[in-house]
């Protein structure tokens, strides 16, 4: 999990965060003020300064924010000067939107803020739908608005053409104002709260910000998303009453506290209503006490009333915002805070600790205990002190007091009442410039088992923390009152002396500090906190923090660094292998002296049994109970090997399968609703697409079979330990991984390795593609977009013991998405309905229609995945949908579009499900990635800096710095910019960079090379004749193309002095991936194979003949399939051996061994032929 931050304001008004890898609070240098309080999301924090101000301060990011302003120039053609800017009356305006209703010049664009900047000029896009324009960009129509084609034709009567320019937003990790025109707030604010995240994906990034200013109204900030993160404007929100304090949650929660302690929760807030449409009075959780603080989640919300007691709220989720009761917890908070999966942080009323809540998980909401955040600060007693100016003004938004119980308080506001049950009146909205109090402090510490200190504790702890007067050597400093700051300032002026001379400051309804040293608190002190905000901090109920350690071990990890500083990696490389050599030395020298000993055991056998079930490949096809046997045998060579034996009863006649443990090529897991089934594949039964399936009762045993199986085929073959570095990497469908180990006649001419030989076993972990190269750098991409790098171990996941290694295997977690269809038909009498006609689909089934999925059905692909979500409705379904979600057509099945008819139509509702196993990879945040390639260099290259490219989720090209063979995950991003989104990148041998955009065209990146490693400039590349492309693999000279109909394409003409090359090629169809090694070496994922009962899809294939003078190879050799996904080649560079042909001459040559009869197909022809 990548980590993440919890944000904190102290008393003082500075603000600080804590990592959830880190141990110690980091403070936020580039403030330059003091801040009320803050509320974080994931991407940023947002703040009210004492200036009464909004912040923002955006994360920095290796992607930048950028943002495309985009206009049109219009022009129309008249037949004496030809085309111009002279239109008709009834025409668009000369500069335009794209709907020719906006008048937009290009001077009329202005940046929204100071934290934006251009990045250049205007220019024209000579871009369209994939093509590149013939000049200067223009498009043409028969008229205003048309269809518009590239090319000019006689019945061209008006042009158009698009002018882009790109601003960005500089100010990352800073605080950036937000401009607030008076008109629109004319009252300061005095709470802040952001959320509304997992409303809904679209736009990206889109947040909703709430506040309440000081005479009690809400205000809602629009528009803020990934590319506008301030936003646009403040809306008001009509309320009940005045508004204490707001709280959103990640979802649609919106709570909120009025002044009489009510609590008020928003209704209506959708993915099309952000704002909500009313509000619901919900009562205080004690009837004699009022609310003065409230926080939601996502499902949970929590509350103080003004005696600091804590409250729980039972029964909240999105169908029922209000929920169905309070539950009193133990503790006393002056604030609290829901962050991410519902983790709960809140600051103690005397102690002003930060506590965190532990054990709250999806089951149990309301937690277990309180624990106190026990880290230290960066830098303790080295801070720069606070002048008193911001302590006076620092004092105006604490919703509680800070207690120095060495002073005797004469203020009615710090006056204990004789029954601690009774509740302290809160102050009454006064005019603007009466500053007002959310809370009240009461003489209680939250106290829960054994996680807090004790009352005594806590008071001898905050009488160190006060400061005596007599110790101060000043005048007695005013004690706490709720007074104004100008009241305040007119008290400093006639005592202003007294406090100049003895060096101290008062800080106003707070407390009182000397300022005489270097830093506000003492050597022995902990921080004084006042505000906590949770929203950006990922913390779950298994995450792993370091954040209660009482015992600050700056000193002791000072020195241990220090120490390790002084040992260079070259000495850590030189004593490795000087250890290496000693223990191969004592190896040798001690089996040297047993070498004559006769052998004990020259033979062993075992043999493991089991019952299972069998699928029959013959009529009738079904599932059988079968016994099944591994017998294993290892001979005087210590050499390994066995035998499997499937036990049957055929028409009471007792028969058997074997197959020789050495002869099977892969153990792959099926994935089935109903059984746990896996497949083993021999040679034979490669060719003929039909492998032995096996179904086990339970999944261990089925783990426990596959684990077994996989060490006894890897022992007969002599293989163990990690994959090599020329190993090919594959991944089925169901995201399961699988590597090989190439021979050096795989790619020998004319008598290559038959694919279909090749043995492949499993690596731990889940992902969506995987890159690797020939220095052993592996990268891979999962279905939630995570980055991952190989760590250079193996098994993981259910390998355990022997199949598995116990260093660099980690925990992996993984996302996917599970859709099923709600399908409805109409009807005259009724409308639409559930009801459809007896040849209809079912009316909750897959895609196809043909399998029932309904919501209470559908179950978890294993054990090892768990459900994260509830149903959604998924707006991002290609064609659109309407507001609710629902697709319409014809009939079924038919293609859908979003737009209301009268005939049928359908919706799709997403549920997705996580996994969580180990393997061989470590986690690469933050950005989400979609695709990624290494260079391929070959074995003699010496590469001292590998280039890594990659396509985030959003469409942006980066290249990765720092990747090397020692560092694989590298150290930074670097953003390339584009004109428009990416989805394909690939780099060749020679550093040459093509990617393919998402409208399916083609770029080559000039330029690239070690001391320009982004290059400099992107180069149009025309795609084929009306296919628009989806994937491309660059290889040493070759360049490979995949378009969205399954055709491959190769790239003629590229040459060193031309490597964009000249026209495209077609090679085969029906192909789904392509992997261009870096020996040129050709390989792909094919659908429609055929094998003995049916048409396979996804198989592996690999592209024969493939030589210097035909690049484009000869035919296909095909492999392992179906169910298989994504391939890659690029880090096998193993040269295949020369094979000298016998002379026709020489009568005393051998003759030539036939050719192994590959199914072939000619150049040209689909890669499913047989």
């Amino acid at each position: 999990m990548p980590a993440s931050r919890l944000w904190v304001v102290d008393v003082y008004g500075r603000v600080f965060s804590l990592s959830t890898a880190g141990q110690q609070w980091e403070q936020c240098r580039d403030a330059q003020m003091e801040f009320k309080r803050v509320t974080a999301a994931q991407q940023c924090c947002w703040g009210i300064a004492c200036d009464n101000n909004v912040y923002l301060n955006v994360h920095a990011s290796d992607l930048p924010i950028r943002y495309q302003e985009e206009t049109y120039e219009n022009q129309r053609w008249n037949p004496i000067g030809g085309f111009s800017d002279h239109l008709l009356p009834s025409d668009r305006w000369q500069w335009s939107d794209i709907t020719g209703l906006k008048h937009q010049p290009l001077d009329s664009f202005e940046l929204p803020s100071s934290s934006w900047e251009w990045e250049g000029d205007w220019y024209v896009d000579e871009n369209f739908e994939g093509e590149p324009t013939e000049k200067e960009g223009w498009t043409y129509a028969i008229d205003f608005p048309a269809f518009y084609t590239k090319n000019k034709k006689m019945t061209s009567c008006v042009r158009r053409r698009r002018w882009l320019r790109y601003r960005r937003y500089k100010d990352m990790d800073t605080w950036a104002k937000i401009p607030s025109p008076q008109m629109e707030t004319p009252d300061p604010f005095s709470d802040i709260s952001c959320g509304g995240w997992e409303i809904s994906e679209e736009p990206r990034g889109r947040l909703s910000l709430w506040a309440v200013s000081l005479l009690g109204k809400v205000w809602f900030r629009v528009g803020i998303y990934h590319h506008n993160p301030e936003g646009s404007m403040w809306e008001e929100v009509s309320v009940p009453g005045e508004v204490l304090q707001i709280s959103c949650g990640p979802g649609d929660l919106v709570w909120a506290v009025l002044w009489e302690g009510q609590l008020i929760v928003r209704q209506g807030i959708t993915r099309d209503c952000s704002k909500g449409t009313s509000w619901v009075e919900v009562e205080s959780p004690s009837p004699d006490v009022g609310a003065t603080h409230v926080a939601v989640g996502i499902n949970t919300v929590w509350a103080l009333t003004k005696d600091n007691k804590v409250w729980f709220r039972r029964g909240v989720d999105s169908h029922n915002p209000c929920g169905l009761g309070w539950i009193s917890m133990v503790g006393e908070m002056i604030t609290i805070n829901v962050g991410l999966n519902d983790q709960v942080f809140a600051i103690g009323c005397e102690d002003r600790a930060v506590y965190f809540r532990q054990g709250v998980t999806t089951s149990e909401l309301s937690g277990k205990t309180w624990k106190a955040i026990s880290v230290p600060r960066d830098g303790d007693r080295s801070h720069s002190s606070a002048s008193t100016n911001s302590l006076q003004s620092a004092g105006c938004f604490f919703s509680g007091e800070v207690r120095a119980q060495s002073v005797v308080s004469d203020s009615v506001v710090d006056a204990p009442t004789d029954n601690p049950d009774q509740p302290i009146e809160t102050p009454k909205p006064q005019p603007a410039k009466t500053l007002r109090e959310g809370g009240s402090a009461g003489p209680a510490v939250p106290e829960e088992e054994e996680t807090l200190p004790s009352e005594g504790e806590v008071k001898a702890l905050c009488a160190d923390v006060a400061i005596c007067p007599s110790q101060s050597g000043g005048p007695l400093d005013p004690q706490w009152s709720n007074v104004d700051l100008e009241e305040a300032q007119g008290q400093l002026a006639q005592t202003g002396a007294a406090l100049d001379a003895a060096d101290t400051s008062s800080l106003s309804s707070v407390a009182t500090y000397t300022l005489a040293m270097e830093d506000p608190y003492g050597t022995d002190e902990h921080p004084l906190w006042a505000w906590v905000s949770g929203g950006g901090c990922s913390v779950d109920s298994h995450s792993h923090l370091n954040w209660f350690n009482s015992v600050n071990t700056s000193s002791l990890v000072g020195s241990v660094q220090s120490m390790s500083l002084s040992v260079t990696s070259a000495q850590t490389a030189a004593w490795r292998q000087q250890i290496f050599e000693q223990l191969t030395e004592r190896t040798k020298r001690e089996m040297d002296n047993f070498k004559h000993y006769e052998q004990a055991i020259e033979q062993s056998v075992w043999v493991k049994k089991g019952t299972m079930q069998w699928w029959r490949d013959w009529k009738p096809y079904k599932w059988i109970d079968v016994h099944f046997a591994l017998e294993q045998f290892s001979g005087p060579e210590g050499n390994k090997d066995g035998i499997l034996f499937i036990y049957y009863n055929f028409y009471e006649e007792k028969k058997y399968l074997h197959a020789f443990v050495n002869e099977l090529t892969i153990l792959v897991p099926v994935l089935n609703e109903s059984k746990h089934t896996f497949a083993i594949y021999t040679p034979e039964r490669t060719k003929q697409r039909f492998p032995i399936r096996l179904a086990a009762a339970t999944e261990l045993e089925m783990h426990d079979w596959l684990a077994l199986l996989s060490v006894s085929c890897c022992h007969s073959r002599g293989i163990q330990g990690p994959p090599s570095k020329q190993a090919i990497w594959s991944i089925t469908c169901k995201g399961d991984i699988f590597v090989s180990e190439p021979s050096p006649a795989l790619e020998a001419m004319p008598y290559p390795t038959p694919c279909d030989q090749m043995f492949w076993r499993q690596v731990g972990g889940h992902l969506r593609m995987v890159e690797c190269n020939t220095v052993g750098i592996v990268w891979g991409i999962g279905y939630d977009h995570t980055a991952w790098v190989y760590t250079g171990g193996y098994g993981g996941g259910f390998f355990q013991g022997l199949a598995s290694s116990t260093d660099n295997i980690y925990t992996q977690t993984d996302v996917k998405s599970v859709y099923i269809y709600e399908n409805q038909r109409w009807n005259p009498l009724e409308g639409f309905t559930n009801r459809g006609l007896p040849t209809d689909r079912y009316m909750w089934s897959d895609a196809s229609g043909l399998h029932e999925c309904t919501k209470t059905n559908m179950k978890p692909p294993s054990t090892q995945w768990t459900w994260v979500s509830d149903w959604a409705i998924d707006y991002s379904v290609s064609g659109g949908t309407d507001k609710e979600g629902w697709q319409y057509a014809a009939d079924f099945p038919v293609s859908y579009h979003g737009r209301k008819g009268k005939t049928d139509f359908v919706r799709r509702k997403r549920w997705k499900c996580k996994l969580t196993t180990t393997g061989p990879w470590q986690e690469i945040p933050p950005i989400a990635l979609s695709d990624v390639t290494i260079l391929p260099c070959t074995a003699q290259s010496n590469v001292d800096e590998v280039p890594l490219w990659a396509i985030s989720n959003k469409g942006d090209v980066l290249c990765r710095l720092g990747v090397t063979a020692l560092t694989p995950a590298g150290s930074s991003w670097l953003h390339v910019g584009t004109d428009q989104p990416f989805k394909s990148i690939s780099i060749g041998a020679a550093s040459q960079v093509w990617a393919i955009a998402r409208d399916g065209s083609a770029f080559y990146r000039g330029s690239v090379s070690p001391q320009s490693p982004a290059g400099d400039c992107w180069y149009h590349i025309p795609s084929p004749s009306k296919q628009k492309l989806r994937q491309v693999s660059v290889g040493r000279t070759s360049v490979l193309t995949v378009d969205e109909n399954g055709n491959l394409w190769y790239r003629q003409g590229v040459t060193p002095s031309y490597p964009q090359g000249s026209s495209w090629e077609h090679i085969s169809n029906n192909v789904r991936k392509v992997s261009v090694g870096p020996l040129d070496q050709v390989w792909i994922i094919a659908d429609k194979v055929q094998g003995s009962h049916s048409l396979s899809c996804g198989t592996v294939c690999h592209r024969l003949g493939v030589q210097p003078v035909e690049p484009k190879g000869i035919l296909w050799d095909y492999g392992i399939g179906g169910g298989w996904d994504h391939i890659t080649v690029r880090g096998n560079s193993m040269e295949p051996p020369r094979v000298r042909l016998p002379s026709l001459t020489d009568a005393s040559a051998p003759a030539p061994r036939s050719p192994i009869p590959f199914r072939n197909m000619e150049v040209n022809s689909s890669a499913g032929d047989s």
